[in-house]
């Protein structure tokens, strides 16, 4: 893809799944990554994966729902590779199915708190540096669950909807700033987090396939393709927009 040789990269949630694949598909595309998470063997997993393919990579322990964390994220992307060209904000968490009345207040902070809040920190502390360099690109990882609604889901969906209202209310605010910010919106996708939602029950995982017209779930390289085509040039006049990758799930 075009213009992504040479620039710095950030992924959070980089230590599995979609945000690993999109960290090798980035190194690929001859990025400098920084593959960030809460999981320490699985980020540096990534990263050896990464340098193994040829590629340049570092690893960053985070928890986004810290702000001194995050900063200390940003802080050390630029102080390793010199700048910040790229970001996907990819980490988040999943919710245990269940009514929203009989969700537990600590439940719901939970999911707000990574997935929702987490975006907006990340944002914070990437854009500050982006604009001192003239530009750059951001990625969010919402979910189609964010492009419609869901049954005993409440906690998650309030969160990937309002991970959409965040991206939209940057694009416009550093549109002339030369800062592009966008989401991906994933249907149910090939990762650890099918068996967090499902708890392994083949039948459950059955319905929510189903749900998906094109009859299988995703897999990681399939969404990180999306989103590492936003953060490129190739996606130059594209911002303020949600992407669905989601099998036809939102068109029904």
């Amino acid at each position: 893809m075009k213009g992504l040789a040479g620039k710095v990269a950030l992924v959070t949630g980089g230590a599995s799944g979609i945000g690993r694949a999109a960290a090798l598909l980035l190194a690929r595309e001859g990025a400098k990554v920084v593959v960030a998470d809460l999981s320490v063997e699985g980020g540096e997993e990534s990263v050896r994966m990464v340098k193994a393919s040829g590629g340049e990579a570092i690893f960053v322990r985070v928890d986004v729902s810290d702000s001194r964390q995050v900063e200390a994220m940003v802080g050390k992307a630029v102080s390793t590779f010199g700048r910040l060209d790229c970001a996907f904000n990819n980490a988040g968490v999943e919710q245990s199915l269940v009514p929203l009345a009989d969700c537990p207040e600590e439940e719901w902070e939970r999911i707000i708190r990574v997935n929702l809040k987490g975006v907006w920190l990340s944002m914070k502390y990437e854009i500050p540096r982006m604009l001192k360099q003239g530009g750059g690109s951001i990625v969010n990882t919402s979910s189609v669950a964010g492009l419609v609604g869901g049954p005993l889901n409440s906690a998650y969906v309030a969160s990937k909807h309002g991970i959409l209202g965040l991206t939209r209310a940057a694009a416009l605010e550093y549109a002339s700033a030369r800062i592009r910010v966008n989401a991906v919106c994933p249907g149910i996708t090939r990762t650890p987090m099918i068996d967090l939602l499902t708890g392994g029950n083949a039948g459950i995982e059955a319905v929510i396939i189903g749900m998906h017209p094109i009859g299988r779930a995703a897999h990681p390289d399939e969404i990180a393709a999306a989103a590492v085509w936003l953060c490129s040039d190739e996606a130059s006049f594209v911002t303020g927009h949600a992407l669905a990758v989601d099998g036809g799930f939102a068109a029904q």
